[in-house]
């Protein structure tokens, strides 16, 4: 006699239905690598349904070379759970990095490896936030050193040089006048590092399109005249809880670096402002007992030649610069003001497309805080 269940017990749930819950995308490949079955988290990592995805190869979706055929056989071989990480996902409508990718072997169908994706890029971008964080209070220390042991003497050398003026002979009214100059080159320097000081944020809710729009006005009739401005806006966004002088200002630097990218490059440039609402990001905000949600997202993308392998890893560090002349101090600062506002801030670059996202908090309706 078959026992009956407990009247509170729950019938077994769908294997299907499991997968479907999962936050991660998951794949089953069976023989010859067909995709035999994807959950619903995979639609929109891969791109594509899943009626379309369960008619193709895994070859379709990547090239037949990729690490993950190996990782795949592997499995099969030795009936052992294997994970590959920092892989790179290109497809036709699949551009992913840093991607762990986890297979393991499936009794039940033949040849059945079930493959699973992390995407952990807003892990990333979350540590990168707090090395950009440590950067800056570096730097803020030295910028209250600079503004007390340097500007003050500062201002009585070039005192002392502007009086020499008019009281020397005219061979050494020169050398008065490079000292005056040296001297207010160095006390503009100091000045930019006085924008590293930890002084207190004055926030309200920020219109971001008005902001955009302002950059964009500025950046056309300056620096980027000839370059196309493309606008992919929300316009259903809620205001921004922020400074709005500082977002002109990081969002100022950030066009005009995606301008020097495009120029000398030989192709018809073109800049991207867009904004999006996105769930999934929260951050813990000095001064306040809950965490904040990021769900505004800003990017700034173009059409350049992409950022070096090289310093990608040191973007946002102090005094790092690739330009002629320059400081490296710009994106340090955007690093710090983003911080400030507890937001993220993050890039994407590959050869011919480089994107900066701004994770920024929002003022819920009828609020005047996040």
């Amino acid at each position: 006699m078959q026992a009956s269940l407990p009247p509170d017990a729950l019938p077994r749930p769908d294997g299907a239905a499991l997968l479907d819950a999962m936050p991660l995308p998951v794949m089953l490949v069976g023989e010859k690598n067909r995709i035999r079955h994807v959950n619903s988290a995979a639609e929109p990592f891969f791109g594509m349904s899943s009626q379309h995805l369960e008619q193709m190869h895994l070859s379709d979706v990547l090239a037949s070379d990729h690490p993950i055929f190996l990782l795949v056989e592997q499995v099969r071989r030795d009936g052992v759970t294997i994970a590959e990480h920092e892989l790179n996902l290109d497809g036709p409508r699949l551009h992913r990095s840093g991607i762990t990718v986890q297979g393991t072997l499936v009794a039940e169908h033949p040849d059945g490896v079930l493959l699973t994706f992390h995407d952990s890029s807003a892990a990333r971008a979350l540590d990168r936030q707090l090395t950009f964080r440590s950067a800056a209070r570096s730097v803020s220390g030295m910028a209250a050193i600079l503004a007390h042991e340097v500007k003050n003497p500062l201002s009585g050398i070039r005192g002392a040089a502007q009086l020499l003026e008019g009281s020397v002979s005219e061979s050494d009214r020169e050398l008065a006048v490079l000292i005056r100059d040296e001297a207010d080159r160095i006390r503009d320097l100091v000045d930019r590092m006085e924008i590293f000081s930890d002084k207190p944020l004055e926030r309200r809710p920020v219109n971001i399109h008005r902001v955009l729009e302002h950059v964009r006005l500025l950046a056309q009739k300056g620096f980027a005249a000839d370059i196309r401005f493309i606008e992919e806006y929300d316009p259903s966004l809620p205001p921004v809880w922020g400074n709005r002088d500082q977002l002109v200002q990081v969002l100022l630097n950030l066009v005009k670096n995606a301008a020097e990218a495009i120029a000398g490059e030989g192709r018809k440039g073109e800049i991207t402002l867009g904004t999006a609402y996105r769930h999934g990001v929260r951050l813990a905000v000095p001064g306040m007992e809950q965490r904040v949600e990021l769900p505004l997202v800003v990017s700034v993308r173009d059409n350049g030649a992409g950022i070096p392998d090289s310093i990608r890893p040191h973007l946002f560090e102090p005094f790092l610069t690739t330009k002629a002349g320059g400081s490296g101090l710009g994106l340090a600062l955007a690093g710090k003001i983003i911080g400030d506002h507890g937001g993220v801030i993050e890039v994407n670059s590959r050869p011919g497309r480089t994107e900066v996202l701004l994770h920024l908090p929002v003022v819920a309706e009828g609020r005047t805080h996040p």
